[in-house]
Protein backbone atom coordinates (compact mmCIF):
# COMPACT_ATOMS: atom_id res chain seq x y z
CA UNK A 1 0.00 0.00 0.00
CA UNK A 2 1.15 3.30 -0.88
CA UNK A 3 1.85 5.77 1.97
CA UNK A 4 0.62 9.17 2.28
CA UNK A 5 4.69 10.37 2.84
CA UNK A 6 5.16 8.44 -0.60
CA UNK A 7 2.14 10.61 -1.98
CA UNK A 8 3.59 14.02 -0.84
CA UNK A 9 7.24 12.30 -2.01
CA UNK A 10 5.39 12.34 -5.97
CA UNK A 11 4.15 15.38 -6.00
CA UNK A 12 6.82 17.51 -4.52
CA UNK A 13 8.72 15.46 -7.96
CA UNK A 14 6.29 16.53 -10.40
CA UNK A 15 6.04 20.05 -8.75
CA UNK A 16 9.30 20.34 -9.44
CA UNK A 17 9.74 19.17 -12.48
CA UNK A 18 11.63 16.21 -11.90
CA UNK A 19 8.63 13.79 -12.58
CA UNK A 20 6.10 13.95 -15.12
CA UNK A 21 2.36 13.57 -14.38
CA UNK A 22 2.13 10.47 -16.48
CA UNK A 23 5.82 9.08 -14.42
CA UNK A 24 3.70 10.03 -11.68
CA UNK A 25 0.44 7.81 -12.49
CA UNK A 26 2.51 4.97 -13.70
CA UNK A 27 3.92 5.05 -9.55
CA UNK A 28 1.11 4.77 -8.30
CA UNK A 29 -0.79 2.40 -10.55
CA UNK A 30 1.99 0.04 -9.85
CA UNK A 31 -0.31 0.03 -6.44
CA UNK A 32 -3.39 -1.49 -8.15
CA UNK A 33 -4.82 -4.58 -7.68
CA UNK A 34 -6.38 -6.07 -10.54
CA UNK A 35 -7.62 -9.92 -11.09
CA UNK A 36 -9.63 -11.59 -13.69
CA UNK A 37 -13.16 -10.90 -11.58
CA UNK A 38 -12.18 -7.62 -9.66
CA UNK A 39 -10.26 -4.35 -9.30
CA UNK A 40 -9.19 -3.41 -5.88
CA UNK A 41 -9.11 0.07 -4.99
CA UNK A 42 -5.95 0.29 -2.46
CA UNK A 43 -5.70 3.67 -2.45
CA UNK A 44 -9.18 4.99 -1.32
CA UNK A 45 -7.66 5.15 2.23
CA UNK A 46 -6.20 8.82 1.04
CA UNK A 47 -9.27 9.93 -0.86
CA UNK A 48 -11.78 8.71 1.73
CA UNK A 49 -10.47 7.99 4.78
CA UNK A 50 -11.47 4.63 5.21
CA UNK A 51 -10.01 1.50 3.24
CA UNK A 52 -11.54 -1.03 0.92
CA UNK A 53 -14.66 -2.92 2.29
CA UNK A 54 -15.77 -6.14 0.40
CA UNK A 55 -19.41 -6.80 0.47
CA UNK A 56 -19.65 -10.44 0.72
CA UNK A 57 -23.82 -11.34 0.73
CA UNK A 58 -23.32 -11.62 -3.90
CA UNK A 59 -19.77 -12.48 -4.22
CA UNK A 60 -18.94 -16.16 -3.79
CA UNK A 61 -16.57 -17.56 -0.98
CA UNK A 62 -13.77 -18.14 -3.47
CA UNK A 63 -14.45 -14.73 -4.77
CA UNK A 64 -13.93 -13.21 -1.08
CA UNK A 65 -10.91 -15.58 -0.25
CA UNK A 66 -8.90 -14.61 -3.24
CA UNK A 67 -9.81 -10.72 -2.80
CA UNK A 68 -9.15 -11.22 0.90
CA UNK A 69 -5.44 -12.69 0.27
CA UNK A 70 -4.61 -9.77 -2.04
CA UNK A 71 -5.50 -7.29 0.38
CA UNK A 72 -3.26 -9.51 2.91
CA UNK A 73 -0.61 -9.24 1.03
CA UNK A 74 -0.73 -5.42 0.55
CA UNK A 75 -0.88 -5.24 4.36
CA UNK A 76 -3.99 -3.34 3.65
CA UNK A 77 -6.93 -3.00 6.74
CA UNK A 78 -10.27 -4.90 5.27
CA UNK A 79 -13.59 -5.43 6.52
CA UNK A 80 -15.93 -7.88 4.68
CA UNK A 81 -19.92 -7.55 5.59
CA UNK A 82 -23.05 -9.94 4.70
CA UNK A 83 -21.43 -13.16 5.36
CA UNK A 84 -23.41 -16.25 6.09
CA UNK A 85 -22.52 -19.36 8.64
CA UNK A 86 -21.19 -21.38 5.11
CA UNK A 87 -19.00 -18.49 4.06
CA UNK A 88 -17.63 -17.60 7.62
CA UNK A 89 -17.20 -21.43 8.27
CA UNK A 90 -15.05 -21.50 4.88
CA UNK A 91 -13.23 -18.79 5.58
CA UNK A 92 -12.27 -19.15 8.72
CA UNK A 93 -10.22 -22.43 7.58
CA UNK A 94 -8.31 -20.07 5.36
CA UNK A 95 -7.29 -17.01 7.38
CA UNK A 96 -6.78 -17.82 10.81
CA UNK A 97 -5.47 -14.70 11.59
CA UNK A 98 -8.69 -12.83 10.69
CA UNK A 99 -11.47 -11.62 13.20
CA UNK A 100 -14.65 -13.27 12.32
CA UNK A 101 -17.22 -11.15 14.37
CA UNK A 102 -20.39 -13.64 13.48
CA UNK A 103 -22.82 -11.31 15.46
CA UNK A 104 -22.21 -9.36 12.52
CA UNK A 105 -21.79 -11.58 9.57
CA UNK A 106 -18.54 -9.98 9.10
CA UNK A 107 -14.41 -10.74 8.93
CA UNK A 108 -12.11 -8.20 9.28
CA UNK A 109 -8.24 -7.84 9.31
CA UNK A 110 -6.89 -4.33 11.24
CA UNK A 111 -2.82 -3.70 10.91
CA UNK A 112 -2.89 -0.05 11.79
CA UNK A 113 -5.91 0.55 14.62
CA UNK A 114 -7.30 4.20 14.16
CA UNK A 115 -8.82 6.50 16.50
CA UNK A 116 -11.44 9.01 15.07
CA UNK A 117 -12.88 11.88 17.42
CA UNK A 118 -16.44 11.28 18.69
CA UNK A 119 -19.47 9.09 20.15
CA UNK A 120 -22.44 7.67 18.01
CA UNK A 121 -25.19 6.35 19.87
CA UNK A 122 -27.24 2.92 18.04
CA UNK A 123 -30.50 2.81 19.06
CA UNK A 124 -32.82 -0.60 17.98
CA UNK A 125 -36.72 -0.41 18.60
CA UNK A 126 -36.73 -4.14 19.52
CA UNK A 127 -33.77 -7.13 19.90
CA UNK A 128 -34.42 -8.17 16.57
CA UNK A 129 -33.18 -5.46 15.13
CA UNK A 130 -29.77 -6.41 16.93
CA UNK A 131 -28.25 -8.01 13.81
CA UNK A 132 -28.39 -4.39 11.87
CA UNK A 133 -27.23 -2.90 15.15
CA UNK A 134 -24.08 -4.77 15.27
CA UNK A 135 -23.47 -4.30 11.73
CA UNK A 136 -22.95 -0.54 12.32
CA UNK A 137 -21.20 -1.20 15.45
CA UNK A 138 -18.64 -3.02 14.20
CA UNK A 139 -18.07 -1.15 11.03
CA UNK A 140 -17.54 1.87 13.06
CA UNK A 141 -15.07 -0.38 15.43
CA UNK A 142 -13.18 -1.32 12.62
CA UNK A 143 -13.11 2.95 11.69
CA UNK A 144 -11.97 3.60 15.17
CA UNK A 145 -15.13 5.18 15.83
CA UNK A 146 -16.43 4.91 19.63
CA UNK A 147 -19.88 3.69 19.74
CA UNK A 148 -22.61 2.28 22.18
CA UNK A 149 -25.58 0.06 21.35
CA UNK A 150 -28.82 1.41 23.61
CA UNK A 151 -30.90 -1.88 22.47
CA UNK A 152 -34.63 -2.71 22.53
CA UNK A 153 -36.12 0.77 23.72
CA UNK A 154 -38.44 1.18 21.18
CA UNK A 155 -42.07 3.19 21.02
CA UNK A 156 -44.14 0.04 22.10
CA UNK A 157 -42.85 0.82 25.52
CA UNK A 158 -41.35 5.10 25.02
CA UNK A 159 -40.55 5.46 28.81
CA UNK A 160 -37.58 2.96 28.07
CA UNK A 161 -36.50 5.79 24.96
CA UNK A 162 -37.05 8.60 27.58
CA UNK A 163 -34.86 7.26 30.39
CA UNK A 164 -32.02 7.13 27.93
CA UNK A 165 -32.10 10.80 26.56
CA UNK A 166 -29.80 12.43 28.58
CA UNK A 167 -27.10 9.92 27.60
CA UNK A 168 -28.28 10.28 24.00
CA UNK A 169 -27.82 13.59 23.60
CA UNK A 170 -24.05 13.02 24.68
CA UNK A 171 -23.70 11.90 21.21
CA UNK A 172 -22.29 13.22 18.04
CA UNK A 173 -24.33 11.47 15.77
CA UNK A 174 -27.48 8.65 16.22
CA UNK A 175 -28.50 5.87 14.22
CA UNK A 176 -31.67 4.91 14.94
CA UNK A 177 -32.75 1.50 14.09
CA UNK A 178 -36.51 0.11 13.60
CA UNK A 179 -38.49 -2.38 11.61
CA UNK A 180 -42.19 -2.84 12.31
CA UNK A 181 -43.88 0.74 11.27
CA UNK A 182 -40.76 2.51 11.66
CA UNK A 183 -41.57 4.87 14.24
CA UNK A 184 -38.30 4.95 16.77
CA UNK A 185 -36.20 7.71 14.51
CA UNK A 186 -39.09 10.46 14.02
CA UNK A 187 -39.61 10.07 17.70
CA UNK A 188 -35.39 10.63 18.82
CA UNK A 189 -36.16 13.21 15.82
CA UNK A 190 -38.49 15.03 17.65
CA UNK A 191 -36.32 15.29 21.00
CA UNK A 192 -32.76 16.16 19.87
CA UNK A 193 -31.13 18.04 17.03
CA UNK A 194 -28.34 15.49 16.75
CA UNK A 195 -27.65 14.19 13.21
CA UNK A 196 -30.00 11.40 12.99
CA UNK A 197 -29.18 8.24 10.83
CA UNK A 198 -32.58 5.72 10.68
CA UNK A 199 -31.90 2.44 9.05
CA UNK A 200 -35.23 0.23 8.34
CA UNK A 201 -35.28 -2.84 8.90
CA UNK A 202 -36.91 -6.41 7.49
CA UNK A 203 -38.08 -7.02 11.16
CA UNK A 204 -41.92 -7.18 10.84
CA UNK A 205 -45.62 -9.23 10.19
CA UNK A 206 -47.03 -9.32 6.84
CA UNK A 207 -47.66 -5.53 5.84
CA UNK A 208 -44.18 -4.03 7.41
CA UNK A 209 -43.33 -5.61 3.71
CA UNK A 210 -39.90 -6.67 4.56
CA UNK A 211 -38.92 -3.64 5.56
CA UNK A 212 -40.29 -1.34 2.59
CA UNK A 213 -43.21 -0.03 5.33
CA UNK A 214 -40.51 1.56 8.04
CA UNK A 215 -38.67 2.40 5.04
CA UNK A 216 -41.58 4.68 3.22
CA UNK A 217 -41.99 5.61 6.99
CA UNK A 218 -38.93 7.15 7.73
CA UNK A 219 -38.93 8.90 4.23
CA UNK A 220 -41.60 10.77 4.87
CA UNK A 221 -41.01 11.72 8.85
CA UNK A 222 -42.24 14.71 10.17
CA UNK A 223 -38.99 15.19 12.25
CA UNK A 224 -36.76 17.40 10.26
CA UNK A 225 -33.11 16.64 8.81
CA UNK A 226 -33.05 12.60 9.17
CA UNK A 227 -31.35 10.65 6.48
CA UNK A 228 -32.57 7.19 6.21
CA UNK A 229 -30.39 4.35 4.62
CA UNK A 230 -31.80 1.02 2.98
CA UNK A 231 -33.00 -1.47 4.41
CA UNK A 232 -31.11 -3.67 7.03
CA UNK A 233 -28.23 -1.31 5.87
CA UNK A 234 -26.13 -0.82 9.27
CA UNK A 235 -22.76 -0.49 7.32
CA UNK A 236 -24.33 2.28 5.40
CA UNK A 237 -25.08 4.20 8.74
CA UNK A 238 -22.24 4.01 9.98
CA UNK A 239 -20.15 4.89 7.02
CA UNK A 240 -22.76 7.97 7.00
CA UNK A 241 -21.65 8.65 10.78
CA UNK A 242 -17.92 8.36 10.27
CA UNK A 243 -18.37 10.63 7.60
CA UNK A 244 -20.21 13.29 9.89
CA UNK A 245 -17.14 13.10 12.26
CA UNK A 246 -14.77 13.50 9.81
CA UNK A 247 -16.14 16.27 8.80
CA UNK A 248 -16.74 17.75 12.04
CA UNK A 249 -13.07 16.95 13.88
CA UNK A 250 -10.78 16.65 10.83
Amino acid sequence: MVSNKEIIEILKKVESGTLSAEQALDVLKAHEVKGEEYFLDTLRNLRQGFEEVIYGRHKTKYQIEEIAKRYIEKGINFLCTGLDVEKIDYLKSKFSDCEFLEHASMMRKVYTPKKVKGLVSIVTAGTSDLKVAYESSETLNTLGVENKIYPDIGVAGLHRLFSHKEKLEESDVIIAIAGMEGALPSVIGGMVSLPIIAVPTSVGYGTALNGFTPLFAMLTSCASGIVVTNIDNGFGAAMAAFRILKSKYD
